[in-house]
């Protein structure tokens, strides 16, 4: 039995994010999970309400803690690890074919910067390898029951992040297309259907209450990924960054296996749940990453089949390649360390690589800074229009950090037009004075009678990030020229 050991791996590497992911601070969206943390819902606009109560969980244990946050995202990503290894176990693998399909998985880019991270992503990618796993047992056992966990998995999946409808629609080509769609006359199907629905209902209830707002939400974002060009090398960045590129032969062997090998004809359905979703991400020109969790099955299925091939081999080659595929994850696993764990010092020749590839971590710093910078702003204002005085802030992050860290300066809550934010209004009675950031000199010279610099963001370490380098400019402004109910029917926008 492979299952302590693969406990242990999944232990050994929930423990060495524990101990990196203290480093920098708050990433801008792990900021805006926090301020819907605090304000638990059945849906926001930009994402199902999963992550919101993880992270009110994560606030209620750890308070505040980039670690404590931190944690519930390195857990799912440690389970997942686990899961890839249950998976080869499912389909024959021995203990090695077990540890090598957890450690190809757990070493990919994404799996790695997603551990380091809260964000929805996290979570994601659990359901999507969990669903793969259930499937799996489903075959294996051929009791139909399993559907309600499948059902249930795909409910929670779709709770966390939207892209769970590719994973389905992966499912159901794979069920229409094996002999797995015998199970469509089981009522345990029909039932793991039931159950997915009623897990979801709650968030179809809020977004049909909200015009479905999500919708639009995504829509934009993605409209203006394309514009920018952050969906390009969608297929390229599948070799690199969803999956560690020392593991392509692992995947492009799961592959095999799925749709060439006897072997594997019984687990098909694995690989119609990869390539549907390939094929509808790359027709709807999502983000690369929308697909790494699909990668764990596969990888397992590859390391099943490897270590078949190197069974047929003597014991002295067949113990050399053995040596040879964990030296190759192990050069993967340093390289992908060193760009996506927060391990560098801050400016160092590691640092600003990392700021070459991503820009996750510069987008950690400064915030304590700018709210402290906000907080003298706020200090010195007339005492007399302190009483109504707000902070209208341009982006989450922002907004965010002023909410997150305000309070310990007794800053008033701030308002902002994106996403959510747009929906909890500009208050009651609405500010008259406010400290503005985040937003363009002209925007705000068409809105208000008066406007004037008070500061400017920066942060100790002088790293350029999309604050120091867009929003650096801090303002008061005094007179909104309009109604505040107009404006704010005009001011929503999403990000």
């Amino acid at each position: 039995m492979a299952v302590p050991l693969l406990i242990l791996l999944g232990s050994a590497r929930l423990a060495l994010h524990l101990l990196t992911n203290g480093q920098y601070g708050f990433h801008r969206d792990e900021l805006a999970v926090l301020d819907d943390a605090g304000r638990l819902a059945w849906g926001y606009v930009a994402y199902p309400p999963v992550t919101p109560f993880i992270g009110r969980l994560a606030l209620e244990l750890f308070g505040p803690s980039l670690v404590g946050l931190r944690f519930f995202s390195a857990l799912a990503q440690s389970i997942a690890m686990v899961l890839a290894g249950l998976i080869a176990r499912e389909l024959g693998g021995s203990r090695w074919a077990q540890a090598v399909a957890a450690v190809a998985a757990a070493v990919a880019p994404m799996s790695l910067i997603m551990a380091s991270m809260f964000q929805y992503v996290a979570f994601d990618y659990l359901w999507w390898v969990a669903v793969a796993y259930l499937v799996v047992r489903l075959l294996n056992s051929g009791d139909p029951r399993w559907w309600v966990g499948i059902g249930l998995a795909i409910g929670l999946g779709m709770m966390t992040k939207y892209t769970m409808a590719f994973c389905v629609a992966g499912l159901v080509a794979g069920v229409l297309f094996t002999p797995v769609r015998r199970h469509l006359r089981s009522p345990w199907l029909w039932g793991g259907v039931a159950v997915s629905l009623l897990v979801f209902a709650p968030n179809l209830i809020w977004q049909i209450q909200h015009d479905f707002v999500s919708l639009e939400c995504l829509s934009a974002i993605h409209q203006r990924d394309i514009e920018i060009g952050r969906t390009g090398g969608f297929l390229a960045q599948q070799l690199y960054v969803s999956a560690n590129p020392f593991s392509i032969p692992f995947w492009i062997a799961g592959l095999y296996f799925c749709f060439f090998s006897a072997r594997g004809a019984p687990y098909r359905i694995l690989g119609w749940m990869y390539v549907v979703p390939l094929a509808l991400f790359l027709a709807a020109q999502g983000r690369f990453y929308y697909l790494a969790p699909a990668y764990p099955a596969l990888i397992a299925a590859g390391a099943v089949v490897i270590q078949e091939r190197l069974a047929s081999l003597s014991r002295g080659p067949a113990r050399s390649l053995r040596g040879a595929v964990w030296a190759m994850l192990a050069v993967g696993a340093v390289m992908a360390g060193a760009l996506m764990l927060p391990v560098a010092p801050v400016n160092s020749g590691l640092w600003k690589l990392n700021s070459g590839v991503h820009d996750n971590f510069v987008e950690q710093i400064g915030w304590p800074e700018l709210v402290e910078t906000v907080a003298g702003i706020y200090a010195a204002l007339p005492e007399e229009e302190k009483p109504a005085a707000g902070i209208l802030a341009g982006n989450y992050g922002e907004a965010g950090a002023i909410n997150l860290f305000g309070p310990a300066y007794g800053l008033p809550t701030a308002i902002s037009g994106i996403n959510s934010y747009w929906l909890r209004g500009f208050g009651d009675p609405p500010p008259q004075t406010l400290i503005v950031l985040g937003l363009s000199r002209d925007f705000l010279e068409r809105h208000f009678a008066e406007c004037e610099p008070a500061g400017q963001v920066s942060n100790r370490f002088g790293v350029e990030n999309e604050e120091t380098r867009f929003h650096k400019d801090i303002w008061i402004c005094r007179g909104l020229l309009q109604p505040w109910p107009d404006f704010w029917k005009n001011f929503r926008y999403f990000g």
